[in-house]
């Protein structure tokens, strides 16, 4: 990790102006904790451009909702209130039904897969952006996500009215389909919610749940690799124009790093966070067959319910991965 450190610091000197310059203070809302990696590459990505850019564009992160509470993030960064900010866009996926394409269930369970199937959808993600006054800068996975709660649980029957906190319209749906009671909580919320009884499941990564210790509150996490989610780093358009050719260059190089080095951590992180849970005391491990075929089924009823809702723009999508 140091390496990719020292790389966005050598770049953002490479590319540094001489001449000093009036800095434009672009404020960058983020929905995660600073220690989480999503927010660390952030970071490193804020700090690469302003240096980079001598100081004309400087870049400030605001984690842990801070600034823009999640589900706010986007609105902002469309009607300007900032420039630049960070979100999960399947949280959105009321808009339009394309932005849960990383949601779909068990369509892939790897980053392999995943990356191939990103490679497909990107083009069409970045249109729906494009229409809606927002540029796609830079976007990083979450781990494989899997089950949580503060029981064992063998069966979809054993989740019979659990609440369950859930981030986007495919976890309201999984709750649903699964008999439990779906309670939106952004990130920022979970480790409240737990503590106060308002939550008591919830898929999510790994690193989630050891960055906000649910260990505290819950005892199990099952792998269920269900589908890996990612995160959005966006700019307004109208702002993104004004921007030189010669600053483009520079967040378009950082953007890249911070894309292959949060995709590092992602992976490097999802061993790790799984042994933290442990260490915390949760019982950690793959989902039972009876579990596993039973989420599959109800996967199966979410996949088709996402290909009618993105008709043919969504179909295409899943026919070109499935042909790879």
């Amino acid at each position: 990790m140091k390496i990719l450190k020292n790389t966005l610091a050598g770049l953002a000197c490479a590319t540094a102006l001489t001449a000093p310059a009036l800095a434009d203070t672009w404020d960058m809302p983020m929905a995660y904790s600073a220690s989480n990696y999503h927010s660390a590459t952030g970071a490193e990505f804020a700090e690469c451009v302003t240096t980079g850019t001598g100081g004309e564009i400087e870049i400030k992160t605001h984690p842990s909702g801070s600034l823009f509470a999640g589900a706010d993030i986007k609105r902002a960064i469309q009607t300007g209130q900032v420039p630049i900010g960070e979100r999960l866009l399947s949280g959105h996926q009321n808009e339009n039904a394309l932005f849960g394409w990383d949601s779909v269930p068990f369509l892939v369970s790897s980053f392999d897969e995943h990356a191939k199937l990103w490679d497909i959808a990107q083009p069409t993600i970045e249109e729906v952006l494009n229409e809606q006054n927002l540029h796609l800068i830079y976007s990083v996975p979450w781990p494989p996500q899997g089950l949580y709660f503060n029981k064992e649980v063998n069966s979809v029957a054993d989740m019979e009215g659990i609440k369950f906190r859930s981030y986007n319209n495919a976890t309201a749906r999984l709750a649903e389909l699964t008999g439990m009671a779906p309670v939106t909580i952004e990130a920022a919320e979970i480790s409240q919610a737990f503590a106060t009884g308002v939550a008591e499941s919830m898929i999510s990564s790994g690193s989630t749940g050891y960055d906000r210790k649910v260990w505290e509150s819950l005892s199990h996490f099952y792998e269920v690799d269900a589908w890996l989610p990612r995160n959005y780093v966006m700019v307004n358009a109208d702002i993104w124009a004004d921007v030189s050719d010669a600053n483009k260059n520079v967040v378009n190089a950082c953007a890249k790093l911070a894309e292959y080095a949060g995709t590092w951590r992602a992976k490097e992180y999802t061993g790790f966070t799984l042994a933290g849970l442990a260490a915390g005391g949760m019982t950690v491990g793959p989902a039972g067959e009876q579990l596993v075929s039973d989420l599959r089924e109800i996967g199966e009823t979410m996949t088709a319910e996402w290909l009618e809702a993105t008709g043919e723009k969504g179909q295409a999508i899943v026919d070109a991965f499935k042909a790879q």
